[in-house]
């Protein structure tokens, strides 16, 4: 069973990596300087494992914590993966039509073996292989380094979660996708509008110079600003500002 050729491989998952792939390769190092000076600072952090979550169990909502922690730490130059509330993006994906699959073609033949440019060739949805996944993951820890992936210490979890992302736990092939819909999920959490659960107080967009959803750039498309970082704040569509 072979990984989707555009997949990432990451074996360590750097704040760097994980921003130029979330970003497909655009440069914002220019932007994200000026953005994160105009921050007042990052918002209080959300107690997550306080929170009742809608379709994870208690201890998988604690080990999705885990793992969206090691793959944006709070340690980076921005802001991390928990006090942008990804887990909760991810979670309300879970119940919704995402997680359900129901825009998707699920009925069968499935072949794993598959070319992924013919489709997604599970008979599950991605909230099933979400709970498989995790459970499949814990175990591998638990034979692999003798805890469960939440009871390891930082470097342990980050080989496990470099491991898991390289395809190399063993996952069946219904749960091949499983490590693609992770880091996807992750992404999405942390940029998407806060209105969906992540992205906090748009720290992210903040951090990287994105506007969000003001109305009108026209002012802003000359070619002698391209190079001038944006002055004005991100703004949500339900009309928050950060």
């Amino acid at each position: 069973m072979r990984p989707h050729p555009d997949s990432p491989k990451l074996g360590l998952l750097d704040r760097r990596g994980f921003l130029g792939a979330a970003l497909g390769g655009t440069a914002i190092a220019g932007i994200a300087g000026g953005a994160a000076a105009q921050q007042e600072g990052p918002p209080e952090p959300l107690p997550l494992d306080q929170l009742t979550p809608e379709f994870f169990t208690p201890a998988e909502w604690v080990m999705l914590i885990a793992l969206c922690d090691v793959l944006i730490p709070a340690d980076g130059d921005g802001p991390g993966a928990l006090e942008t509330r990804v887990p909760v993006f991810i979670d309300r994906q879970m119940v919704g039509h995402y997680g359900r699959a129901e825009r998707w073609y699920m009925e069968g033949p499935h072949d794993p073996d598959a070319s992924p440019l013919k489709g997604f060739q599970s008979p599950l949805t991605p909230a099933e292989i979400y709970r498989a996944g995790l459970a499949h993951f814990q175990d591998w820890c638990g034979r692999t380094h003798g805890a469960g992936f939440t009871d390891l210490d930082a470097d342990t979890r980050l080989a496990a979660v470099g491991a898991l992302m390289d395809n190399d736990v063993d996952l069946p092939a219904e749960l091949r996708d499983f490590p693609d819909f992770l880091l996807l999920n992750v992404k999405q959490g942390y940029l998407s509008d806060p209105r969906h659960g992540g992205n906090h107080g748009m720290a992210a967009w903040s951090y990287i110079g994105f506007p969000g959803a003001r109305a009108n750039f026209l002012s802003w498309t000359h070619p002698d600003r391209d190079n001038v970082p944006y002055p004005l704040g991100p703004v949500s569509i339900n009309g928050e500002r950060a």
